[in-house]
């Protein structure tokens, strides 16, 4: 028998990188309701009572930033002073140019299907048997959570919580499955009139206790609920915001690999997105398939240029049939253009703004088009 263990984190739409992740993913969302074609690469970032919109756009559209940011924020529930930070009185400045014309050359092609990819990279996609959604037990865990800790603010379950928040659990693991969960932290932004001890209590109560299965917890998990023994100043106004900070919260726990480019902000001709996106159709398809019970795939771009330049498979030691037969197979099959991707996903609807907190993938994502397993009957037929 062997042990390990594995920790993720989530963290809350009221973090402030994730409100700045919200912000561009909402302004992405304007801009393609209005010109489903538009090259967005949107930035965001944030400080006491201060926000910056930043990037390169080309759109065929009028989107009122501030507007847009004010909404979140306020939506989020950054609606008054003592947060340190206001939907209503925050300082918004933009600084937005169009897309250089030197990738754009790149990407735009007379033939649209030869569309180029948006920037170099490589792109990992994950699937293993840990979850219904086919994800690390851990990130799902710790989405939920901080899934949870916004629910019960936002309903008035516990209404002095703040918007700010942190999670993170920690699997113990026996022979490679998850056996039990061996710690929980939450860090939560409060009102200064809240004992230590309720909020505790009502963590404990409201939020863990009310998400963690039963079976995964025993009296040997320990809960570390604002270790500090205090959570008030919070948001932007407690630590500078920034999009594309929180990679590993957005994709897989950092239970797989990750190539470092982040989704926030960005249109589907960025490969950071669209290629990650298909990498992970491809990995759970193999795995909901049954041919791997573990699947990591690799993708790589340049730069202008439409076909991938490579293509790899890890079933770390749990496929049923050789991985370079599946790889041909698919290679011969699945057109990974960044424009075909763009079609087959519809990665031009906007679609964005609810996918910026609690994950890409798993089930947060769990209706998008990426997570449909529709391959595994071709693969299965292929002795794949």
């Amino acid at each position: 028998m062997t042990r390990s263990y594995f920790t993720s984190e989530s963290v809350t739409s009221g973090h402030p990188d994730k409100l700045c992740d919200k912000i561009a993913d909402s302004i992405l969302d304007e801009i393609l309701r209005q010109d489903p074609l538009g090259h967005v690469a949107c930035e965001v970032t944030a400080t006491s009572n201060k926000l910056h919109i930043m990037g390169e756009i080309t759109a065929r559209s009028s989107v009122n930033y501030d507007a847009v940011a004010r909404k979140v924020i306020a939506d989020i529930g950054y609606t008054d002073d003592d947060s340190g930070f206001n939907a209503d009185t925050c300082k918004i400045t933009v600084d937005i140019h169009e897309q250089s014309p030197d990738i754009a050359r790149g990407v735009n092609k007379t033939e649209p299907l030869d569309g180029g990819a948006g920037d170099q990279g490589m792109m990992f996609g994950y699937a293993c048997r840990e979850t219904e959604y086919l994800m690390p037990y851990p990130i799902e865990m710790a989405h939920k959570l901080a899934h949870r800790l916004e629910t019960v603010r936002k309903s008035g379950v516990l209404p002095y919580l703040r918007p700010d928040g942190k999670t993170q659990v920690t699997v113990e693991y026996e022979d490679g499955k998850p056996k039990r969960i061996s710690s929980v932290i939450i860090a939560a932004q409060h009102r200064d009139d809240v004992t230590i001890d309720q909020l505790r209590d009502d963590i404990t109560k409201h939020v863990i206790l009310s998400v963690l299965p039963e079976e995964m917890i025993d009296s040997w998990t320990d809960f570390y609920i604002n270790p500090t023994g205090r959570f008030v100043l919070g948001g932007p106004a407690g630590d500078t915001g920034l999009t594309g900070r929180k990679i590993i919260a957005d994709t897989y726990g950092g239970y797989a690999r990750h190539g470092g480019g982040s989704f926030s902000g960005k249109d589907g001709t960025k490969v950071d997105k669209s290629g990650a996106y298909m990498a992970r159709y491809l990995a759970k398809n193999i795995v909901a398939a049954g041919i791997a019970d573990r699947c990591e795939v690799q993708i790589s771009y340049a730069i202008g240029l439409s076909e991938p330049l490579s293509f790899h498979i890890e079933d770390f030691g749990t496929g049923r049939v050789a991985m370079d037969k599946v790889r041909d197979h698919i290679i011969q099959t699945v057109d990974m253009r960044p424009v075909a991707i763009i079609r087959k996903f519809e990665l031009y609807r906007p679609i964005y703004a609810r996918l910026s907190c609690y994950g890409h993938f798993g089930e947060n994502a769990k209706d998008m088009p990426w997570e449909i397993c529709d391959m595994t009957d071709q693969l299965k037929h292929n002795e794949c």
